[in-house]
């Protein structure tokens, strides 16, 4: 079935008229009509009954209508995406961000990028370290931000961007909610919090001495907000960055003789060509000043 077939297939089904629809399109109607039957052969049924003043749609024409209309609209559509694509009216920009990674921290280099490419549509993906490095190697983002990827992958860039610690994380009323800060001795028994895809996780049970699978250990989750959410329930405790999101309710102090510790980093992929907002995305998270979040 080619685009051409389509839209005479429409032209015919608005006018009822092969001459007219034939005028309509351009084209001489003996090759309107064969391109019509070449339609018909392929759906396998007549798509217009001749009928001198009473011509009409088939069962089969009626139903093919809207899908062929729907079809039509969008290669006209994906064209004038393509066309604004490479007159820079629009800039795509793919970016694929750790669920553990809080994005409001990028904001101000974001809001810089948009107003100098005033066409960027970007698209943010969340996901844990497979999922990121998936995206990355097969070309679905553009950029990552993350925690340590640990990935021996040649052509993995890795550009650090500040170094942050970790902290305890639980609801005020918390019988540990009292103290300035939580030894790991103190920790057992607690229900402990994680976020699934966590690049740090395997790290954090090292350090906390916690044995096993940590997916039996406690309760795992994907977003910031879930996380909260049971934080706020008082149903668990959580290990998080020092820079995750605040709530009113949550109790955050620091985690006492572990020197639990992750790097935050931006990656690309070494030799992929990067588009122009990109590459400028790239160098605003690279020369801005992150001290403020640093351990």
């Amino acid at each position: 079935m080619e685009m051409q077939q389509i839209r005479y297939f429409l032209s015919l089904a608005r006018t009822l008229n092969f001459t007219r629809a034939a005028e309509e399109c351009n084209v001489t109607q003996p090759a309107l009509t064969r391109a019509i039957q070449a339609l018909e052969a392929e759906l396998g049924g007549d798509l217009l009954r001749r009928e001198r003043q009473n011509s009409h749609l088939t069962d089969l024409g009626k139903r093919m209508l809207p899908l062929m209309q729907r079809c039509y609209e969008s290669a006209l559509s994906a064209k004038e995406l393509a066309k604004s694509v490479m007159s820079s009216d629009v800039a795509p920009l793919s970016i694929a961000v750790s669920h553990t990674v809080n994005l409001e921290l990028f904001m101000p280099v974001i809001a810089e990028l948009f107003r100098n490419f005033q066409g960027i549509q970007l698209k943010v993906m969340r996901g844990g370290r497979a999922d990121i490095i998936g995206l990355l190697k097969e070309g679905g983002a553009d950029l990552a931000i993350a925690g340590p990827l640990d990935e021996n992958w040649d052509r993995l860039d890795r550009w650090p961007i500040f170094t942050e610690a970790f902290e305890i994380a639980l609801h005020h009323t918390h019988p540990l909610a009292g103290s300035n800060d939580v030894e790991p001795a103190r920790l057992t028994g607690e229900k402990i919090l994680f976020q699934e895809g966590c690049e740090s996780k395997e790290h954090v049970m090292r350090r906390l001495d916690i044995g096993g699978d940590a997916d039996g250990w406690g309760h795992q989750v994907v977003t910031h907000h879930d996380l909260l959410s049971l934080l706020d329930a008082n149903l668990g405790v959580a290990i998080v960055p020092s820079c995750a999101p605040q709530a009113q309710n949550i109790r955050r102090m620091p985690l006492n003789d572990t020197g639990l510790r992750r790097a935050v980093s931006v990656y690309g992929v070494a030799g992929r060509q990067r588009s122009a907002p990109g590459a400028a995305l790239l160098n605003l998270i690279r020369s801005a000043d992150w001290s403020r979040y640093a351990a």
